[in-house]
């Protein structure tokens, strides 16, 4: 099948592709899902190891994607996980193949994970504090989360990534400590702007803690040098050389200083949905057509569509943005 690119109206390319895996998680963040959980996905609903494979591959061999990372939910939840990867590092042309986790089954997967070909991982840890983690996550989980990046890192998953999302009255003050516990242990530090990502709405623009809130928190212990024009590209963070170097921070301002221009991602859902922006409302059936027969043109065929009709923009960075209805849980980050 002749390869052909995800390309939308207004000239950007995706070539990364963001995999759900599962929308359950073994964590119950207060900023992503209520203290209960969700309404979990039906097994049926879910698609299967081997679709999943397929799906990726009708994206990569035909559709120029270059990086696939596997999210959640928790990805580490799903029990086919190693052999996905493993046959997806198998693909010709290979892509990059990178894990979004929180990290608590890290400790057990990482060694199998490198070995089946995963390249890295991105690790969400928000504090250094043991008790604020138990908070902010309803689970007592932290050290299971350290041991989780030491091993990535001892496996060689790296760079690794670790993703923190700053809350007022609970972490706030931490993006100096963060930073100088990235920079002991090798990791590289992502500052991600709280989202409206939460099942139960409870996201308020007024007091969020931004970009320049963080990067201002840093500048007081740190020297930031912004990396040199061009090196961005399309990634999210923007990245500044720590001390002057070699280690880097990056700060994602998904909120105040939006990317979309750039914005190179397609995504697929736990149930096998096309969504074209983690905030859009709209989603593309691929998993009825996947089990009605469709061939891999096919299916190539409604993912372009479904892209040519992406929007400029996520939204938000309009004051009356309003949050999508469906749990993120299954549309990963």
């Amino acid at each position: 099948m002749a390869r052909q690119m995800l390309i939308d109206t207004y000239g950007r390319v995706a070539t990364d592709l963001r995999v759900s895996l599962t929308d359950r998680c073994n964590l119950r963040c207060t900023y992503c899902m209520p203290e209960e959980g969700l309404s979990w996905l039906a097994k049926p609903d879910l698609l299967t190891d081997e679709e999943i494979v397929r799906l990726v591959r009708v994206a990569v061999t035909a559709l120029g994607v270059t990086e696939v990372r596997f999210t959640g939910g928790e990805p580490l939840l799903r029990p086919g996980l190693v052999g996905i990867v493993q046959e997806c590092a198998a693909l010709e042309p290979r892509p990059q193949l990178s894990l979004t986790t929180n990290g608590i089954g890290l400790g057990r997967t990482a060694a199998a994970l490198k070995e089946a070909g995963l390249d890295r991982v991105n690790v969400s840890l928000d504090t250094l504090r043991p008790e604020v983690f138990k908070t902010l996550t309803r689970r007592d989980r932290h050290k299971d989360v350290l041991a989780g990046l030491a091993a990535a890192h001892e496996a060689g998953l790296t760079p690794v990534k670790v993703n923190s999302v700053l809350m007022p009255g609970h972490n706030a003050d931490e993006a100096p400590d963060l930073l100088a516990w990235a920079v002991a242990h090798d990791y590289e530090l992502r500052f991600i702007e709280q989202m409206p990502l939460d099942a139960q709405h409870g996201w308020k623009r007024e007091g969020m803690i931004t970009a320049g809130d963080i990067l201002a928190s840093l500048r007081t212990r740190f020297t930031l040098t912004e990396e040199e024009a061009g090196e961005r590209g399309s990634a999210p963070a923007e990245r500044w050389l720590v001390d002057g170097g070699p280690h880097r921070v990056g700060v994602i301002g998904s909120v105040t200083r939006p990317f979309c221009a750039a914005c190179d991602r397609t995504r697929l859902t736990a149930d096998g949905q096309i969504r074209t922006c983690l905030f859009a409302s709209e989603e593309t059936d691929l998993r009825a057509a996947l089990r009605s027969g469709a061939p891999d043109e096919e299916l190539a065929r409604i993912w372009r569509q479904a892209m040519w009709g992406k929007k400029a923009g996520s939204g938000l960075d309009d004051p009356a943005f309003l949050q999508p209805q469906r749990p993120m849980s299954a549309i990963g980050g």
